[in-house]
């Protein structure tokens, strides 16, 4: 039998609104958590004395009164002061999404955003637990392909092509993303060579920044809008919230690397014809 989950419910600072916070407690306990509610104005240190009297494995702070940025990094390191930081952090309420890669750069693992369900924050708080939970969704169908960031399309697709023996699929211009691509074929799935036609591309803005390489890894998947809202409203910070025609005739959208590890992820459909 898994051992319950044990939850800290958290409201720091000055803010005096609990609604919020208690029907996440009330959600959570019906998911099967363990929960303690700490009710309103906690400072920092006595969440964490809280949290380390009470055993719990998560915390969960709710913050509606603007002080996240403050709050939130306090109980992150008042937790490592005092040796405690296997508990996982993670943070809710009224955060403005510009603030989220603040606050997971200092140590919140997830921020979830209004609008987010009780079960996919439930299903997170497991994953970090060695508990699973339902997956968000079905598996993208394959790897579509690799995206390159190159300087010259054309040095580059003579060597690939003469060197290592690809197959070259194709060559386009893309002018909404101010890119040439080319595709190349390698087993199931290709490599994506981008070269930028301005310097205004954020291609060329790689470039610049970390030179020729890997920029993105694309998957090929179906229900392209339906995968983007529900990634959205699991909290995960998106590039593109709506799909945008790409090259190939594929509807493409990005996951923001500070949700994925670092890395660029595509998404893409195939358009409707």
């Amino acid at each position: 039998m898994e051992k319950k989950i044990r939850v800290l419910v958290a409201k720091p600072g000055l803010d005096g609104h609990d609604r919020g916070a208690l029907v996440i407690a009330q959600a959570f306990r019906d998911e099967g958590f363990e929960v303690i509610y700490t009710g309103l104005r906690q400072t920092p240190a006595q969440i964490v004395n809280s949290a380390i009297q009470e055993d719990v494995n998560i915390i969960g702070l709710s913050c509606l009164s603007g002080a996240h940025n403050e709050l939130f990094p306090e109980v992150v390191r008042l937790l490592k002061e005092k040796g405690a930081e296997d508990i996982i952090v993670v943070g809710g309420g009224v955060i403005p999404e510009e603030d989220i890669p603040f606050l997971e750069q200092n140590g919140i693992a997830r921020v979830f955003t209004p609008g987010t369900s009780t079960v996919d924050a439930a299903n997170y708080i497991r994953s970090t637990q060695g508990q699973g939970g339902e997956p968000l969704m079905a598996a993208p169908q394959k790897i579509d392909h690799i995206g390159i960031a190159v300087k010259n399309l054309d040095e580059s697709v003579q060597f690939y092509t003469q060197m290592l023996g690809l197959k070259l699929q194709g060559i386009e211009t893309v002018e909404s993303e101010k890119v040439r691509v080319a595709f190349l074929e390698i087993g199931e799935t290709r490599l994506e060579l981008v070269e930028p036609t301005s310097e205004e591309s954020a291609i060329a803005k790689f470039l610049d920044k970390k030179g020729e390489g890997i920029h993105h890894i694309a998957l090929k998947v179906d229900n392209q809008q339906d995968r983007l809202d529900a990634l959205k409203n699991a909290g995960i910070q998106l590039i593109n919230e709506t799909p945008k025609l790409g090259a190939h005739n594929n509807m493409v959208a990005f996951l923001h690397p500070k949700a994925t590890k670092g890395v660029l992820i595509e998404l893409c459909e195939k358009a409707s014809e």
